[in-house]
Parts: structure tokens; C-alpha cells; sequence
């Protein structure tokens, strides 16, 4: 007998060697990924290896960033980012310690209440209420108007990246407040006791002692907001300041074309920016320890505020809670407006602007139902998949199949819509002969995409909490794998799924960034590329803040909807446990 015939020979193992059996779930895990790197990845490669082409003779060159560099826009665009983010950063912070520290610190009535209204600026997009905030703290708005009025004085809120700066505050201000009050509940209040007996309170104990232990949560909130206002493309573009990478970035895509090599070097900028600022906080955060023992029950101890303290630090409160609400405001009374323009409120009501709104945006809202229902609803099948691989299974890379799909935070919606563009450009959809760049089902996609983050950590949650020993009796009595998961799950992850689904529909519907670049047609436009049109003219303003409000009830109900459903979910659960 030859040597080949032989069992275990080499004849045998090479075809299992070449072609080896895989799974059912690793196969879906296979499938996933390449989804993720034809739809995430590629596109980014795509881009950061066009700003490294020669546009004339197809060489890697480094030109393209001389050139860039070169250009006194462009490094004005550059600095101009970085100086906004920060600042952000700086105001947001400036707005979110105060009402962390005294809902937190102090026994403070209605904290609750102050802690809720504080993430309201959450559900409205930045750019939607970047036109109402100029009405009232613009040159000639509101405040500006009384200022001139009584003391002959104006502030420059709104002009040029001072607005820029105002809105986005005020927007992303909560991402700080949310991990800040988490940071400051969890300190061990044996270290503040500590601290005090040895003489320090006041001022010095919050700079010295209260504030550092809660650098990890500060931290975590300031590089979202660093993040979030270095690649938005939407406020900028509204409040008309082009001198910025996002807005140069799409002016350049849309108005010279995608052979522009300028256009693929500031999304490459826009990327390494925000990797840089995730390496960064962890850069900062490395080698110190803020664990702490959480004795004696954690927390900071709460103090009764004294008449004088509770009159300022109410004073405070409202002081910023009148601010923080001014965009719902003045978007509200800015869809009710017939005039508005120099002058403090509108000249007189009307409820015409919606019926505008409803007569010109139809087409607009069923778009996004249509877009981002299909997105949510890949989302939360994608997520439930990925988690399922990631927490019950031992699929070899199951880890990176979780990081390729939450990487899709780190990439600028202008920069993944570039990406679309190139990466389709040519091509035409099978049996139409439609250019794919301009195909609706791009634009959906490109939701999937962005928002499939939200659906996964909300699976994954939902997952957490099942135990594997249910699997484990089903599978004992008999079930198959697949029926398990049917029939045990996937009921008993409804909630979380649900949560995700909601969560991923209510962002991807004022989605702005990726889907302006991939925008051809008003009648594929869907919501928010609406609203960015009725407000180019202030004939459509009106129009266009109904439509606003329409964005804003879309993003609040989802999210009071995602918040009872897991709430409702986990009273379920705890009643299961109790009986």
C-alpha cells in the first residue's frame, strides 16, 4: 500500500487543511465581517489611500499634504477645528461641573429633575437648533436686541466660530454631565472624610481630592465631545462657517468632484484626529489608579445647602438650564413665527409653517422611515448575531468582530459618505443601470453603518443578563442550537433588542453627515437633508424648524420608548427572580 493511501497520510489532511469545515455561527461570524470590511473598512482604506495619490499620474505621493498644508484656507480650516473642539470642550465642561457636582454633593431638591432636563439637548441634532440659537443670542437676536436695548451693549455669541462653539456646548455638554455624576457617585466617601480630617474642604478638596478621582468619567465625556465637534459637518455648514475640515471637506467632494484629491486628505485628518483624541484619553488616563475601596458605602456624603448657598447654586442652575433649553425654545417659536428678524420674540403666529412643512417634506419622512427602519432593523439582526458569537461562543476573532463593528464610531459620517462615493463611483445597480453612488439603498446602508454601534451594545447588554444555563437545560432536554437561541434567547432579549431598534431609527432619522454626501435627488433625500434646506433661505425657516420639531419628537419619543422598554424589561426580570 503507497504511502498517499494510507489514513492520516498528507493526502488526507491537505483537503481539511485547504478547505476547513466551519460552523453554522462561524459562517454568519465569516459573513459579518465581511460586511463590516466592505462597507467600514474598505471605503476608509479607500479614502486614506486616495489622499495619498497623485491625481495625474496615479503614484503614492506625499503631495497632496504639502499642498494642503500650503494653503492658508486649509491650515485656517485645521486650526480652526482643533480651537473649536477645544473650546467645546472647555464650555461644555464649564456648563456640565456645576450641575454634576451639585445635584451630587448636595442634598439638592429636584436633582432629579435638573439631571433630566440637563440630557434634553441630547435628542435635538446640533445643526436643527443652530438657526433658532441665532434668532436669540445672534448679533441681532434676542438677547443681543435687550442687551442694546438697556445697557447699549452686544455680545458676539453667534459670530463666526463663537456660534459654532455655543451650539455644539450645548448640544454635547450632557456626554460630560452623564459620566461626570457616574465618576462622582461611585468615589468612596472615606476619601473625602480622609482629606477632611486632614484640613482640606471647599475648593482645594474638590480640586485636590473630588475632581482627580473623578478624572476617569470627566475624561471619557470630554473625548466624545472632542470627537463629536471636530467631524460635525451640519452646524457649521447651517451657521454658514465653511472655514473648518468637515464643511471643507464636503464643499470640496461636492462642488470640484471626487477626483479632488483635497477632499480625501481632510477626511484622512478628520480619522487620525479621532483616533488620536481615543489614544489620547487613554494615554492620559494610563499608569494612575482610581480604583477605590467603597467602604462604609459609596458615594460622595451629601451636605443641606445653607439659605445664601441654595439662592446661588438655584440661581445657577437655572442660569444654565435657560441656556441649555434655548434651542427648543427658539426652535418652537420659530415654527410658530410668521416674521422673525430683528426683533426680541416673532412679530405674530400662525400655524401656516406646518402645513408648509407637511405639504413639502412628505417625501422627506417617508424616506426615513423607509431608511432608517431598514438600518435599524439590519442593526439589531447584525448586533444580536455579533453578540451572540462575541458572548456564547469561541469562534476564533469573535473579539475583533465586536471592534470592527464599534470602530464605525471612530469614522466621520463625511468621511464614511466620501468613502460610499468613491468606493461605488462607476458602478451601476444590477438590471437598472442606475449609478450605485446615487442608489437610495446606499443611503441606508450607510445608517446601517453608522449607527449599528447603538443596536450592538444594547444586544449585547440585553445578552448579559440571560443565563447560559437556560441554553444549557434547553439543550439538555433536547433542543438543537438554533431552536435554543428561537426559542430561548432571542424572547428573552426582546427588550434590549427592541431598545436597540428604537435607539438606531430615532439617530439614524436626523442623520446629516453621510447622508448629505450621498444625497443625488430631493426625492431621495430623507429628513434632515430637508430641514438643511428649508433653512438655507429665511423664507423657509419656519418651514423648516416644524420639520425640526418633527426631528426632535422623532429622537425624544424613541428615546423615551428605548428607556421604557429596557425599564419594563428589567421589572419583568426582577419579578421573575422574586417568584
Amino acid at each position: 500500500m503507497s504511502d498517499t493511501s494510507r489514513p492520516g497520510s498528507l493526502a488526507d489532511k491537505l483537503p481539511s487543511a485547504l478547505f476547513p469545515r466551519v460552523s453554522g455561527l462561524g459562517m454568519v461570524a465569516l459573513l459579518i465581517a465581511l460586511l463590516l470590511i466592505g462597507l467600514l473598512i474598505i471605503p476608509v482604506l479607500l479614502v486614506i489611500y486616495v489622499a495619498f495619490l497623485d491625481p495625474n499620474t496615479g503614484a503614492l505621493t506625499l503631495n497632496n499634504f504639502q499642498d494642503f498644508f500650503g494653503s492658508s484656507l486649509f491650515r485656517e480650516s485645521f486650526w480652526n477645528s482643533f480651537y473649536v473642539s477645544a473650546m467645546s470642550v472647555v464650555v461644555a465642561t464649564i456648563i456640565a461641573l456645576p450641575l454634576a457636582y451639585i445635584t451630587t454633593r448636595f442634598n439638592f431638591a429636584g436633582s432629579m429633575i435638573i439631571q433630566s432636563l440637563g440630557f434634553i439637548p441630547l435628542i435635538m441634532p446640533p445643526f436643527v437648533g443652530a438657526v433658532a440659537m441665532q434668532l436669540i443670542f445672534g448679533r441681532n437676536g434676542t438677547i443681543n436686541l435687550l442687551l442694546k436695548e438697556e445697557f447699549g451693549v452686544s455680545i458676539p455669541f453667534m459670530d463666526g466660530l463663537n456660534g459654532v462653539i455655543l451650539v455644539q456646548s450645548i448640544h454635547y455638554f450632557p456626554f460630560i454631565l452623564i459620566n461626570l455624576s457616574t465618576s462622582l457617585r461611585n468615589i468612596d466617601r472615606s476619601m473625602e472624610e480622609a482629606a477632611q480630617n486632614l484640613g482640606s474642604f471647599g475648593m482645594r478638596l474638590f480640586r485636590r481630592v473630588v475632581f482627580p478621582l473623578a478624572m476617569p468619567g470627566y475624561i471619557a465625556g470630554a473625548a466624545l465631545v472632542f470627537i463629536k465637534v471636530f467631524d460635525d459637518l451640519g452646524t457649521p455648514l447651517l451657521l454658514n462657517v465653511n472655514n473648518m475640515l468637515a464643511p471643507q471637506a464636503f464643499l470640496r467632494i461636492s462642488s470640484i468632484g471626487i477626483s479632488d484629491p483635497m477632499g480625501y486628505v481632510i477626511s484622512f485628518i478628520l480619522v487620525m484626529f479621532s483616533i488620536f483624541s481615543l489614544w489620547a484619553s487613554f494615554l492620559f488616563m494610563r499608569g494612575k489608579d482610581y480604583s477605590t475601596t467603597q467602604k462604609g458605602g459609596g458615594g460622595l456624603s451629601k451636605r443641606d445647602l445653607r439659605t445664601h448657598e441654595k439662592i446661588m447654586a438655584y440661581g445657577v442652575v437655572a442660569l444654565i438650564l435657560l441656556a441649555v433649553l434655548s434651542p427648543h425654545i427658539g426652535l418652537t417659536l420659530l415654527s410658530f413665527a410668521t416674521i422673525w428678524s430683528y426683533a426680541p420674540l416673532p412679530d405674530d403666529y400662525t400655524l401656516q409653517n406646518f402645513v408648509t412643512m407637511w405639504n413639502a417634506s412628505g417625501e422627506y419622512i417617508t424616506n426615513t422611515v423607509i431608511y432608517a427602519g431598514l438600518a435599524a432593523v439590519a442593526d439589531i439582526i447584525i448586533g444580536t448575531a455579533i453578540a451572540y458569537i462575541v458572548l456564547r461562543t469561541k469562534i476564533f476573532g469573535r473579539k475583533a468582530l465586536d471592534y470592527l463593528a464599534t470602530a464605525a464610531l471612530a469614522v466621520p459620517g463625511v468621511v464614511l459618505g466620501i468613502g460610499y462615493l468613491r468606493l461605488f463611483h462607476g458602478m451601476e445597480v444590477p438590471f437598472s443601470g442606475e449609478p450605485m453612488a446615487s442608489w437610495w439603498v446606499i443611503i441606508a446602508l450607510a445608517l446601517m453603518i453608522r449607527r449599528l454601534p447603538y443596536a450592538l451594545r444594547a444586544c449585547t447588554a440585553a445578552l448579559q443578563q440571560v443565563s447560559v444555563s437556560l441554553e444549557e437545560a434547553a439543550e439538555n432536554l433536547g433542543a438543537s442550537k438554533a431552536r435554543t437561541v428561537k426559542k430561548i434567547v432571542i424572547p428573552l432579549m426582546t427588550g434590549g433588542i427592541l431598545a436597540g431598534f428604537v435607539t438606531s431609527f430615532a439617530t439614524a432619522a436626523v442623520e446629516l453627515s453621510a447622508t448629505i454626501m450621498l444625497v443625488s435627488s430631493d426625492s431621495d433625500a430623507p429628513l434632515a437633508y430637508g430641514i438643511y434646506l428649508f433653512m438655507q433661505t429665511p423664507s423657509g425657516r419656519g418651514a423648516g424648524a416644524a420639520l425640526g420639531l418633527v426631528a426632535v419628537l422623532i429622537v425624544g419619543l424613541g428615546t423615551f420608548l428605548s428607556q421604557m422598554v429596557v425599564e419594563r424589561d428589567k421589572k419583568y426580570r426582577m419579578s421573575g427572580q422574586e417568584q
